[in-house]
């Protein structure tokens, strides 16, 4: 018997008291599955923290289920609304300033003026957000640093039973994370690539992104630890050809592949195939390699995970 639970209503309902009763509930977004909590219950936050072994200074992404609820939140501007009005729900992160100054959002917030905020595009994650009546933080729900979960089998492969209720909402659409943008100054920021892809914001905006790796010993959003999405055993990432010992993962036209992200070369087909693949490397046992990902679209938030999973201290 597991912490499993198909969808229907009683499950998302019994999810959200969870929530409220200072549970943890993995739930299915478009992106990955995340680990949710209150955002406003410090012990529920922290054992987030505590059941990933995830460093406390990494901040968590608060979901929320109304546009409105944002304007309450945190600090918003009219090119703020604009882009939550245009892009949301969707895989598009905000870090905003906090107007909130309640202590209880330290530690989600890893004790930053800011706060990192999006609106999940996935039926049962709004419902259990809206059911639950506040901000569920959600990372994704694995390990710190390994590879991130897109069925719910995943996710009780990596955390099992530090988990209250799994609901089981099948493989996620996009099947990485969520671009992530700093909205606290005049010039946008991209901190993360992810599912929504940095042309159509820049098209939209029409002006340029300003791209940064972040400051991996203090982030400021998720995903710029430089380990991050890690496998357990090595990773050779633009490999044009498999070496001996490998589990080669291929992309668009390479046929000595054990698996191929995409061979028709969809960085859509190969974003939401990437943690999957990768984890059936790493069970393999060998070495891992994978082909060239093109660095546009999605591929930018391709690349930027396996160069994260590949990096060694």
């Amino acid at each position: 018997m597991t912490n499993i639970f198909k969808i229907n209503d009683e499950n998302i309902l019994k999810a959200a008291d969870v929530i409220k009763n200072g549970g943890l509930v993995a739930f299915p977004t478009e992106t990955v599955y995340g680990l949710g909590a209150n955002v406003y219950d410090t012990k529920a936050v922290a054992s987030i923290y505590e059941a990933k072994g995830r460093p406390s200074f990494n901040p968590l992404i608060s979901h929320i289920a109304e546009i409105d609820f944002l304007k309450t939140y945190a600090a918003v501007d009219e090119r703020v609304l604009a882009l939550a009005k245009h892009f949301w729900p969707g895989p598009l992160t905000f870090v905003l300033n906090r107007i909130d100054e309640n202590p209880a959002l330290d530690l989600a917030c890893a004790g930053l003026k800011t706060v990192t905020v999006r609106m999940p595009n996935h039926a049962v994650a709004l419902e259990l957000i809206k059911k639950s009546g506040v901000p569920i933080v959600a990372p994704s729900a694995n390990k710190s640093q390994t590879i991130s979960p897109t069925t719910a089998e995943h996710v009780f492969e990596s955390l099992g039973e530090k988990v209250d209720m799994i609901l089981d909402g099948g493989q996620c659409k996009v099947g990485v994370e969520s671009t992530i943008i700093d909205l606290t100054c005049k010039n946008i920021v991209l901190l993360r690539a992810g599912g929504t892809a940095l042309e159509d914001l820049e098209n939209f905006l029409g002006e340029k992104i300003i791209i940064s790796n972040g400051n991996p010993d203090m982030p400021s959003s998720p995903g710029q630890l430089l380990k991050h999405y890690a496998p357990l055993h090595d990773f050779r990432i633009n490999a044009l050809k498999r070496e001996e010992n490998e589990f080669f993962i291929g992309f668009g036209e390479i046929k000595d592949c054990d698996l191929n992200l995409s061979p028709k070369g969809d960085l859509c087909e190969a974003a939401s195939n990437l943690f999957a693949f990768m984890r059936l490397a790493d069970a393999d046992g060998r070495k891992i390699a994978m082909s060239p990902i093109p660095l546009e679209g999605l591929g930018l938030a391709i690349n930027d995970r396996i160069r994260r999973a590949a990096y060694r201290k």
